[in-house]
């Protein structure tokens, strides 16, 4: 009967010294959240123009860099290979995205913003900052600061 109390102690001790994983206090699940949040007040103000998140990142990057290969724009815009490929895609074929060759070496193919998508980008970047005061309303202008320095270092950047 000892061992079996024993046993038994030792199993509430080991659950005891564990501590649960909670879901609401998990930074990933927050920043998830919190993503979730953005894309949704995004597509609110940005209603219209029909731009997602990652294109508009891929936008906005283009024309902060004039020209980059498709390989760039996905380091520049965080985008994995296979995103950036159909981003570039239907950029490419609404006309907002131009791909051209690099004159110093013809087999790469660069990317540069057209004239539309600069105007669509200018409508765009006024969306992303009505979301971005939506979802930070709740903060001051310190928090704000905070928060945005906290979450670069956790991105690495």
């Amino acid at each position: 009967m000892s061992a079996v109390l024993s046993e038994t102690a030792s199993a509430a001790a080991v659950r005891r010294a564990a501590r649960p994983y909670c879901l609401d206090s998990s930074a990933g699940h927050l920043l998830r959240r919190s993503h979730q949040r953005y894309q949704s007040l995004f597509g609110e103000s940005a209603s219209g123009l029909g731009l997602t998140g990652p294109q508009f990142a891929a936008l906005l990057r283009l024309a902060e860099v004039g020209r980059a290969t498709q390989n760039q724009l996905g380091r520049l815009a965080a985008m994995d290979s296979a995103t950036v490929q159909g981003v570039v895609r239907r950029l490419t074929a609404r006309g907002l995205v131009r791909i051209g060759t690099d004159p110093l070496d013809r087999r790469l193919r660069v990317l540069s913003i057209t004239e539309a998508g600069l105007a669509l980008l200018a409508a765009a970047q006024e969306a992303g900052r009505r979301a971005n005061d939506t979802l930070m309303a709740p903060l001051t202008a310190a928090e704000r600061a905070q928060l945005l320095a906290l979450l670069a270092r956790l991105s690495g950047g």
